[in-house]
């Protein structure tokens, strides 16, 4: 059975137009679902903070950098600041940016696990101490391994 989300259009192009309203991952894609979105909350997690190291790292072009920056400030996931230098303006992660460490974690993940050929060169991601970050496995209160098999979506009101 299909399903058809039917709105009137959206006069605020920062505010959110939902694809599936009642859905966290469709709802979390409207917000940082294109790669330019999460390439740059990568960056910024990766240190990046002005407008000329995001298009340097991504390769972006001006205007979609400008309009991605534009959102995810809009969303709440990065701030704008004045650089300690007070020349220019920077960018920071909010909380709500630095939440998605675990997506970008597990995109990674999955990245060297299903996206690089065997023994292709791929950068890692280490600790503060030089140790690769483990395997992400989402596991239930009890330990128990989690996996499509073993959960399911309810709704809740």
């Amino acid at each position: 059975m299909s399903r058809t989300i039917t709105r009137a259009p959206n006069p605020d192009p920062a505010a959110p137009d939902w694809t599936d309203a009642d859905c966290p991952v469709a709802r979390t894609l409207d917000l940082v679902g294109d790669k330019w979105s999460l390439l740059v909350i990568r960056d910024a997690m990766d240190g990046a903070r002005s407008f000329t190291e995001f298009q340097r790292r991504t390769g972006i072009a001006r205007n979609i950098l400008t309009d991605r920056l534009r959102k995810l400030i809009a969303h709440g996931l990065l701030a704008q600041r004045t650089a300690p230098s007070g020349r220019r303006q920077e960018y920071v992660l909010t909380d709500a940016g630095r939440d998605l460490f675990a997506v970008i974690l597990t995109l990674r993940q999955w990245g060297e696990r299903h996206a690089f050929a065997p023994g292709e060169t791929h950068s890692t991601l280490v600790d503060q101490h030089g140790t690769l970050v483990p395997e992400i496995a989402p596991t239930g209160a009890d330990g128990t391994p989690l996996g499509t098999d073993t959960t399911h979506v309810r709704r809740t009101r």
